[in-house]
């Protein structure tokens, strides 16, 4: 059986809109929440793009608002695919913001986006392998393995049916701000 292979350029995508008024929050900053929308989108369209079939959102991790997007600034979103599994994709997006009136630019967020390939049925299908052409990509890539990873190891530590409470938890908690009355 032959495998297919794409290169990661094959799925890059580029969207920029201005931001108006009605993005906007209480406080005048463009909402966090029209940014991940406008990210689920250029994710699905990444990932949609590279698999050549429908795809779904499986996991958003990362998201972290670095800098406020101001009204009236170019909010332009790259994204591309950073990593592969059988039937799954991790859309890496970074998200920049520019002054159209100085032309300065703004890195306000990255993130990745697990996206799942689906059949007409809902049902998981296989994905094209990933060329990995350059340092970065690479890079990429094994940030993704390590993030993989740790989410297991995590998960399989804290997994609510086998968590078992001791000292050494409440040693950790008496460090924060928290009181603890159990």
């Amino acid at each position: 059986m032959t495998h297919k292979y794409k290169n990661a350029e094959d799925s890059t995508i580029e969207i920029s809109e201005l931001m108006r008024p009605s993005c906007a929050n209480f406080s005048g900053k463009v909402n966090g929440g029209y940014i991940l929308n406008l990210m689920d989108q250029i994710a699905f369209a990444c990932a949609s793009k590279y698999s050549e079939t429908y795809c779904v959102t499986a996991s958003v991790d990362t998201v972290n608002f670095l800098k406020p997007i101001e009204v009236g600034e170019l909010v332009t979103m790259k994204a591309s695919i950073n990593y592969v599994g059988k039937s799954s994709m991790v859309v890496g997006i970074r998200v920049e913001a520019q002054n159209i009136q100085t032309g300065i630019v703004k890195h306000c967020n990255s993130s990745y986006f697990t996206m799942v390939a689906k059949n007409d049925d809902g049902k998981s299908v296989s994905v094209p392998g990933l060329i990995l052409s350059s340092e970065s990509q690479i890079r990429r890539f094994l940030e993704t393995i390590k993030r993989i990873e740790i989410k297991h190891k995590w998960k399989k530590e804290f997994d609510e049916d086998k968590f078992v409470l001791d000292a050494k938890h409440i040693k950790v908690l008496e460090s924060y701000n928290v009181q603890v009355n159990i």
